[in-house]
C-alpha cells in the first residue's frame, strides 16, 4: 500500500512513518502542507493520512482539493476535535474516518 501522511509535528511523523514502513507500506511522509498539495496533484497513492491542523493548509482543504480531482482513495483524518459538528465537517469535506 502507498500511503501519504502529512503531519506538521515531527515528533509524531517519524514514529508513524516507522510504523507503517515496517508493516510494509510505502510511505511519504511530509510535514508541510504545500509539498503534500504537490504530491496529492503528482502521484497516486491507496491511502491518505492527514492532520486537520496544518499551518498554511488544512487536512481539511487538503482532503476537499483530493476529492475535487476525483480521487476516491480512502483519508483518514488526524484529529484533536472530537465534537459531532467537527466529525460532520470532516466528513462533508471527503473525510472516510476521523481519530485522535
Amino acid at each position: 500500500m502507498i500511503i501519504l501522511l502529512v503531519e506538521d509535528d515531527p515528533a509524531q511523523l517519524r514514529p508513524l512513518c516507522i510504523a507503517l514502513s515496517e508493516s510494509g507500506h510505502l510511505v511519504d511522509g511530509v510535514e508541510d502542507s504545500q509539498e503534500a498539495q504537490w504530491l496529492i496533484n503528482n502521484r497516486d497513492y491507496d491511502l491518505l493520512i492527514l492532520d486537520w491542523m496544518l499551518p498554511v493548509v488544512s487536512g481539511v482543504s487538503l482532503c476537499q482539493q483530493y476529492r475535487a480531482l476525483g480521487k476516491a482513495s480512502p483519508v483518514l483524518m488526524l484529529t484533536a476535535k472530537d465534537t459531532t459538528a467537527d466529525k460532520v465537517v470532516g466528513l462533508d469535506t471527503g473525510a472516510d474516518d476521523l481519530t485522535d
